[in-house]
């Protein structure tokens, strides 16, 4: 009788759903691909193999549909949002570097004066997470376990490995290259690298990069890009063509000794070295606690920088990647087990094809002219209120003003900005404009004034707020860039893969701040402190 009590008992948990969870996994891995549209994983689908990521797709949840929710998609507020939750309105970090209300200066997202170089002897670790404001994932799992979860994060570039890891991590690493070629860090974290970062620095890893680059596979089978020799590529110092092969060694003497390796898919090469080692050499996943692993991929937004969303150099580059994203998974399978880890990869943002290129396809498109701009608009500050003096900064598509000077003048703060937008709204190249009164006492439900309200961050954002056309960007001739609310700079990748997630696919709409609640979710932990977004729960498999 008694067993037969138990029995039903048992039977009764596991209906209701109090049956035992499955077990937390031993490891997070957050992978972000650096400028990586979403198209590339379906252009370049044929060249994958079936274990980087197809398999991710296959064995894992892929949201088809998924975007960032405000302006600028940039990279340091694309990693910051993709690990808090939530958007620069609320954890502060509105683009890599921004106008200064305060201090009457350009600062940088990670630059921190008060910490130490460690591993350089430049000032390349000078960082910190100082300037963002809310807690990560990361910073959630530390706390919640009482700091015994370990935090890594590894990048080439600095805020792509300090922003991830948040505020108490144990170490974020990055490259600085010129004639060292090392991963260093900041005294934020540290006074001296570990043993397993010097040996790795001592080793010829770096070195052994310095090789010739060449396609993967016959470039004459790259048929998802367009001609090798174009006039929308940059290209390297010393060499007349933007064009297959490139010497890297020779090519390096001009071109930042080992930071051309940057520029190539062997920058996210290194990347998977050293992360592989700090597996290794923090013993990451060896144990019940979860530890967390953010990794960024930054090859990627040099090489689109430099030849552009349609070259053979990108394509190249992500088969490439594929690779590396294939041996990443086969030594986690190996090292922490098969549905131990849970592993998610998206993007910062995506990117603009060249617009040159799209003008030759009569699909509009074009490049700023920003001195022109600045003179008009002076002009019309001196015209309209003979002063000049009342604009103190215009960057990152978005006009300061001097509020001492206006205050001065008896001037009324709301009418000038208002002027300014009806004079902006004029210029044939911008689109739309609003003043910060409107982003902060107006609650827009969608559209293009949503994203810039999501972006907005009452303290550090400017006066007035510019969106320019379609395709129409403040940069070279030749290579892509990114920044705006458009389908080509929100639209990225996102896919969950191992333990605790449900195989599967959606078109449904995701975003951004989503990421952060579902791993937070998957884990039982207290979401980021400022988290706006929800778990996934279709991606879940509990």
């Amino acid at each position: 009788m008694n067993r037969l009590l138990i029995f039903a008992l048992s039977s009764f948990f596991v209906i209701c759903g109090f049956a035992q969870q499955t077990p937390k996994p031993k490891l997070v891995v957050g992978i972000v691909v650096d400028q990586m549209r979403y198209d590339y994983l379906t252009r370049f689908e044929n060249k994958y193999g079936n274990r980087g990521f197809n398999r991710l797709i296959s064995e894992g949840y892929n949201c088809k549909n998924h975007h960032f929710n405000y302006i600028p998609t940039y990279t340091a507020p694309g990693h910051a949002s993709i690990y808090t939750g939530t958007t620069p309105r609320y954890h502060g970090v509105i683009s890599n570097s921004w106008y200064d209300k305060s201090t009457k200066r350009t600062v940088y997202c990670a630059g921190d004066q008060n910490v130490l170089s460690v591993g350089t002897s430049t000032v390349a670790g000078k960082m910190s997470p100082h300037r963002m404001l809310s807690t990560t994932f990361a910073d959630e799992n530390r706390l919640f376990t009482q700091m015994q979860g370990k935090t890594i994060g590894i990048s080439l570039k600095d805020r792509g490995a300090i922003l991830p890891a948040g505020h108490t991590a144990n170490a974020a690493y990055w490259f600085t290259g010129g004639k060292e070629g090392n991963m260093v860090t900041s005294s934020f974290y540290m006074t001296e690298l570990p043993k397993w970062v010097n040996a790795f620095n001592a080793s010829k890893t770096v070195e052994n990069y310095l090789t010739p680059w060449d396609t993967l596979y016959d470039i004459e089978k790259y048929s998802e890009s367009g001609t090798d020799l174009n006039d929308y590529e940059g290209g390297f110092y010393g060499k007349e063509t933007p064009t297959f092969p490139y010497d890297l060694k020779t090519l390096s003497l001009s071109n930042g000794d080992f930071d051309i390796l940057r520029t190539t898919p062997f920058g996210n090469s290194i990347v998977t070295d050293f992360a592989i080692a700090a597996i290794k050499g923090e013993k990451l996943g060896s144990d019940d606690v979860t530890d967390v692993l953010a990794i960024s991929y930054s090859s990627t937004d040099y090489i689109g920088h430099n030849f552009g969303v349609n070259s053979k150099e990108i394509e190249d580059t992500y088969i490439r990647l594929d690779k590396e994203i294939e041996r990443l998974l086969d030594y986690l399978d190996g090292k922490i087990g098969r549905g131990e880890y849970t592993l998610f990869l998206t993007s910062d943002h995506g990117a603009v094809n060249v617009p040159g290129y799209l003008k030759s396809l009569n699909i509009p498109a074009g490049y700023l002219k920003n001195t022109d701009t600045r003179q008009k608009l002076n002009m019309f500050m001196t015209t309209t209120f003979r002063s000049a003096d009342l604009i103190e900064n215009i960057s990152n598509s978005q006009v300061f003003l001097n509020h001492e000077k206006i205050t001065e003048m008896k001037l009324d703060l709301g009418e000038v900005q208002e002027a300014i937008v009806n004079e902006l709204i004029t210029y044939e190249h911008i689109d739309k404009v609003f003043t910060a009164n409107a982003m902060r006492n107006t609650y827009f439900d969608g559209g293009i004034e949503k994203i810039l309200q999501n972006g907005f961050h009452q303290k550090r954002s400017g006066d007035v707020i510019i969106v320019n056309n379609p395709s129409l960007i403040s940069y070279s001739t030749t290579g892509s860039t990114h920044g705006s609310g458009y389908n080509y700079d929100t639209h990225v990748p996102l896919i969950f893969f191992g333990n605790g997630i449900k195989p599967g696919s959606t078109y449904e709409k995701t975003i951004v701040s989503d990421v952060a609640p579902t791993i937070s979710a998957l884990l039982n932990i207290s979401f980021p402190n400022a988290a706006t977004g929800k778990p996934l729960t279709d991606v879940l498999g509990n």
